[in-house]
């Protein structure tokens, strides 16, 4: 006897949903939805056959949802930070800077240097010898290495200054973290 599969219900796939729609579902959302949700608008936020102010509203949904579903952890808060990171440098290369803080190079400089615990001296020395480090000062340092990844794109959009050379000087020793 032959199967014939029954397409799934497109109302059931959030990627096809407006953005009240999936900002309504986020409200209430916790866990793999929440996911789900910053999955989905990053995605439409990418598309370019939409508007500036249609992608950037997405791009906050993104970033509203990952803001809500990460853990205390160490690591949770870096993967939160570093997909907060990663979108708003994405958004700020796609259309230049904003008045809204969350596509401003000077915030999200300082919100990447706040984030980091390490000086980029102090991990470069580190960096030098880290098969010999405990794990944990390993993990410090991929953290590190996971939330500067998106730095030489954002030193472009700054001014020469103090806050653009700790970028760059952490670009240069992210290339030695392991």
């Amino acid at each position: 006897m032959n199967q014939v599969a029954v397409p799934e219900d497109p109302a059931a796939d959030p990627s096809t949903w407006t953005i009240e729609r999936l900002r309504t579902f986020a409200a209430d959302a916790a866990g793999q939805q929440l996911e789900t949700v910053r999955v989905v608008a990053q995605a439409h936020a990418y598309h370019s056959h939409e508007p500036r102010d249609v992608r950037q509203q997405w791009a906050k949904l993104s970033l509203q949802a990952n803001h809500r579903m990460h853990g205390d952890g160490l690591w949770d808060r870096a993967r939160m930070a570093q997909h907060d990171f990663m979108l708003r440098t994405w958004i700020i290369d796609q259309f230049g800077p904003d008045e809204d803080p969350d596509w401003s190079p000077e915030k999200l400089a300082a919100d990447t240097l706040a984030a980091l615990t390490l000086a980029p001296a102090e991990a470069r020395v580190l960096a030098d010898r880290w098969r010999d480090l405990p794990v944990e000062q390993i993990g410090e340092l991929r953290r590190h290495k996971n939330l500067t990844t998106h730095l030489d794109r954002l030193a472009n959009h700054l001014e020469p200054g103090p806050v653009r050379d700790r970028l760059i000087d952490w670009t240069e020793a992210r290339s030695h973290l392991p």
